[in-house]
């Protein structure tokens, strides 16, 4: 069946769903675990749930329906999991909520048997390549009462049309690629959401106009491998440009002229895939943050050949340093994994010596932990939590007392901040985002959420900036 016969498909469902629901008053929940690319699959989830009738709740206490978007590339995604589980047997009991799991850990074969044999009560499970066809998986759970298992170990199609409920009212998520080919040897991510599928760029320039249109300031690219899109397709070198786009850095100028679009990021972007013409994009459009997410994942040449990342240390810092070179005002974030199979010492001071010389404005810090499935679980020479938790704590120490001087060269600029409303910390305060993402409190009228603002940072505080109108 064609994708949008499908979609056609789960429209009558979602119709039924809704007569089934009518005057019931019914609610919702959704947990969602994992990167960006998880939360855009939530708000596509609640857009569906929505119109079948459903009305969101913060609690899964309070709802008829809770579902758990899931996360693989960790082990605490799965402890999390069952113990939200454990906690909803008791209530299932009292009220009989449907429990639905989705996600990149139902992707997992021995995840499933899980599922299956620990928590039987679990009414819904659905891989990341049935996502769309959740209407009929509830539909059928409601009428049969039986247990729905709906995943797919095949690749999964593009499909466009789906309702979405986003979380925001000014800065959107919009996927434009999905699954990877890199198969980092630590990485469980190729396996569960399949090899890269680049979305048509109609479809994207479509939504980001739509967007625009309904006063969306800032849009967040999404991928695994955000700039190899269109790369597997190769529309470049077949000459099927669509309106001049054929690759990532032209999808990134074609989004730069799209009016009411005040500001464009993209996460994962790989470095091996961080061509010329990319550079010259981010430097060329005014409305592309210069803050790049440049994941590392480790500073030894050695182990980042045994990781699979297809470049060296050397080249890593060749990378920034031409973006340096070529981006007026750049500055980057990273990855970083500890405790990989067969890391030593010296790979370990290797890391330490690129954080030292990058300087990087944020670091994402975690302890390698094994994804069964992936060639990193069969090696041998694994390292023990002992070790990895030390080497953690000494990275960790080195990324924060960077902080405050990375932090001191905004003291006394003027940051144009998207103000997203209260502070959670300080309900007296309003909080916002500068263009390379640093959280500003500062003091103003609530009517100035959503907008974008001028502010003078007058102090730092380690995980905020202090800002003043001016």
């Amino acid at each position: 069946m064609e994708t949008k016969q499908e979609i056609e498909e789960q429209k009558k469902y979602i119709n039924k769903v809704k007569t089934e629901n009518k005057n019931k008053n019914l609610k919702y929940t959704i947990i969602t675990m994992g990167c960006q690319l998880n939360e855009n699959d939530s708000e596509k989830l609640a857009g569906m749930i929505e119109q079948m009738g459903y009305n969101k709740v913060d609690s899964f206490k309070d709802a008829d329906l809770c579902l758990f978007n899931t996360c693989c590339v960790r082990e605490n995604a799965e402890d999390r999991l069952f113990g939200k589980l454990g906690e909803l047997k008791r209530i299932k009991e009292q009220k009989g909520t449907i429990i639905a799991i989705g996600g990149c850990m139902m992707q997992e074969k021995q995840m499933v048997e899980k599922i299956n044999s620990s928590y039987p009560f679990v009414d819904i499970v659905f891989g990341t390549h049935t996502l769309h066809k959740f209407p009929e998986d509830l539909y059928n759970s409601l009428q049969e009462r039986n247990k729905v298992r709906d995943i797919l170990d095949i690749d999964g199609k593009v499909y466009e049309g789906l309702p979405i409920k986003r979380t925001s009212n000014t800065q959107a998520n919009v996927t434009i690629m999905y699954g990877c080919n890199n198969f980092c040897s630590f990485c469980i991510v190729p396996y569960v959401r399949g090899r890269e599928r680049s979305r048509h760029p109609q479809d994207i320039i479509r939504e980001i106009k739509e967007l625009a249109q309904e006063g969306y300031k800032e849009i967040t690219l999404l991928g695994q491998n955000v700039n190899s899109y269109l790369r597997v397709e190769k529309w470049k070198e077949k000459s099927l440009d669509w309106n001049g786009i054929n690759s990532f850095a032209t999808l990134l100028r074609a989004i730069n002229q799209i009016d009411g679009i005040e500001r464009i990021r993209f996460i994962s972007p790989h470095p091996k895939d961080f061509t010329d013409d990319v550079i010259e994009a981010v430097r060329d459009c005014e409305k592309v943050c210069k803050l790049i997410h440049l994941p590392l994942q480790s500073g030894s040449t050695k182990m980042l050949k045994v990781m699979n990342r297809k470049y060296t240390k050397e080249q890593y810092l060749e990378l920034v340093s031409k973006m340096q070179q070529k981006i007026p005002g750049v500055v980057f974030t990273t990855d970083i994994i500890v405790g990989f199979a067969g890391e030593t010492e010296e790979d370990f001071e290797d890391t330490l010596d690129i954080v030292e010389k990058v300087r990087f404005e944020q670091v994402f810090m975690f302890i390698y932990s094994i994804r069964e499935g992936t060639p990193g679980a069969k090696m041998e020479n694994q390292i023990p939590d002992e070790i990895k938790h030390k080497r953690f704590d000494r990275l960790k120490e080195l990324v924060e007392s960077q902080v405050e001087e990375n932090n001191q060269k905004y003291v006394g600029t003027v940051q144009k901040v998207l103000v997203e409303g209260k502070s959670k910390n300080n309900p007296n305060m309003l909080t916002g985002r500068t263009e390379s993402n640093k959280v500003v409190v500062f003091e103003g009228d609530e009517n100035l959420k959503d907008q974008i603002i001028n502010l003078k940072i007058v102090s730092q505080h380690m995980w905020y900036l202090k800002g003043e109108i001016i």
